[in-house]
Formats: C-alpha cells, structure tokens, sequence
C-alpha cells in the first residue's frame, strides 16, 4: 500500500519538490496527497499545484489565538488522512493538537547535526564555533526546537574556506538525499521508536 504524505512548506519548496520527484516512481511506496503552507504565494505551492497535489494555507495571522491556528493546521492536514507529515523547510512550531494528532510521524530536517546547533541558524553557528564537521538530521518532531528522536544524520566536512552560504547550500544536497531515502524506507518498511531511538528496517 502507498504511504500517504501531507508536506508543510514556508518557501521555496526544494525539499517537497525531491518528495514530488521520487513518488513519481510507484516503487517508491510514498505519495504526496497535500501540501500546506503558513503563506500565500510561496515556490513551495506553485510546485504542488503543477504538480496537481492539492494545496491548504493557514497564517498564524489569521487566527485570534496559537493554538485556535494549531487547531485549524491540525484540521486541515486530517482531511488528507497522512501516514506521514513532513516539514520541508516549514518555519513554525506546531502546538499540541497538532502533535497529539500525528505524534512519532511527523519529520522534520535539520541543518546542523543535532543535538549540536538547533534553531534556525544550523550551518552558521556550526562556523562560528569553528566544527571541521556539519551536515543534516532528520527526526520525529517532539514539543521542543529540533530536539526530537533522531532518525537519520549525514555528515559533510567543514571547509576552511567556507561561508555560510557555500556550508548550506553543501548541506542542502545530501539534506534532500537523506530526507528522500529514509521517508521511502519509512513508507515501504515500517519503523519503530523507542524512547529515543528510533529503527528504520
């Protein structure tokens, strides 16, 4: 049976669109049934919609409270019914409907290698404090900031010469490789978390 995958996206979409590519095969066990954002006219929905995967946008604006737009990301991502939620570059933190909802399947990829550099600026704290090895994980999102059970992690080296720029943009590559594979293996075998270990046959 194909895994259902509902994609939360806040910009350019690079990662869902890796997610789009490899679910054209149908060995890859995984499609990609909805795709959500926090904004209008973002890359990250104008690849859905060429895609024809239907698309949801629900702004923390537009809500009186947090947890009343918690409650409608919530709702909308239910009604497609997912086997596995991912963030693909989505810049907000999800409150605890959302995670009682889709707790130990919702993913999310890091810049960094956690738990070394959480937060937004991954690859640029990574140089300031002068590591000769970075690279990206992938986890099950938990209630805290990039401090969920870690499914996956690659390493990329550090260069002398690098900037924050060339470190990210490094690290993004095998970013998407790793996010692609370890979502399929999820999709087609299963894996299991305990405690803060998480298998992936």
């Amino acid at each position: 049976m194909t895994a259902r995958l509902v994609v939360l996206v806040s910009g350019s979409g690079s990662n869902l669109q890796a997610l789009l590519d490899a679910s054209r095969d149908p060995s890859y066990g995984a499609k990609v049934v909805a795709v959500g954002a926090d904004r209008f006219e973002i890359a990250g929905l104008a690849r859905a919609e060429a895609a024809e995967v239907p698309t949801f946008v629900c702004r923390v604006a537009d809500f009186a409270t947090r947890d009343l737009w918690d409650k409608a990301l919530t709702e909308a991502a239910v009604q497609h019914q997912p086997d596995l939620v991912i963030s693909a570059g989505f810049l907000k933190l999800v409150g605890p409907e959302f995670l009682r909802a889709f707790g130990g399947r919702y993913l999310n990829t890091h810049n960094a290698l956690l738990p070394s550099f959480p937060g937004i600026h991954g690859p640029r704290d990574a140089l300031a404090y002068g590591v000769k090895v970075s690279g990206a994980t992938l986890f099950i999102v938990d209630e805290g900031v990039d401090t969920g059970a870690i499914i996956a992690q690659v390493a990329v080296p550090v260069l002398d010469e690098d900037t924050e720029e060339t470190l990210t943009e490094r690290i993004k590559v095998v970013e998407r490789e790793q996010l692609v594979e370890y979502v399929g293996r999820m999709a087609r075998d299963g894996w299991t978390l305990n405690g803060r270990k998480v298998t992936v046959p």
